[in-house]
């Protein structure tokens, strides 16, 4: 074998690691760094977390987590998954409220606790956020996740 072949080898076996990009953002509170203690195994990768309570939403719903995650690119370990994986993310329909109405940085999922408001179920990261804060001052909680953008499921169909 010639030293261009050799070489040329050695680089293609060298570029995944080379321009492998690092996870660095909690893909479930989107504005916080990841801590390396807390991670969770998901189809032989590592996906790691800012903390014990992402952990536990991941685990109730880790498909439904990837396929937002992988839309808002913070998993880049999953940038390519397998067709078999492909084809159960592409099942996978996503509500139109993202996030939390009280905490704007968290993701939420259909298992995230909710209420019904206005004849519409609304989604919150943690349980307590619905006793704590929202039912203290449910209208004004409601108009400033509005006015947040925070709740596209009371916009009106275009």
């Amino acid at each position: 074998m010639n030293i261009k072949v050799l070489l040329i080898s050695f680089s293609l076996f060298l570029i995944p690691f080379i321009s492998a990009e690092e996870q660095s953002i909690c893909p479930i509170m989107v504005d916080s760094e990841i801590d390396e203690d807390e991670v969770v195994e998901f189809q032989g990768k590592k996906i790691y977390m800012c903390c014990g309570g992402c952990i536990k939403a991941w685990n109730l719903n880790p498909k439904y987590y990837l396929k937002i995650a992988r839309e808002l690119k913070l998993l880049p370990q999953f940038k390519v998954v397998s067709k078999e994986m492909e084809a159960e993310l592409e099942k996978i329909v996503l509500m139109p409220q993202r996030y939390c109405p009280l905490r704007s940085e968290s993701l939420v999922s259909p298992t995230s606790p909710s209420i019904e408001y206005q004849g519409k179920k609304i989604y919150f990261f943690k349980e307590r956020d619905i006793e704590r804060k929202w039912k203290k001052d449910p209208a004004a909680a409601f108009e400033n996740a509005r006015k947040k953008g925070l709740l596209p499921q009371f916009d009106a169909p275009k």
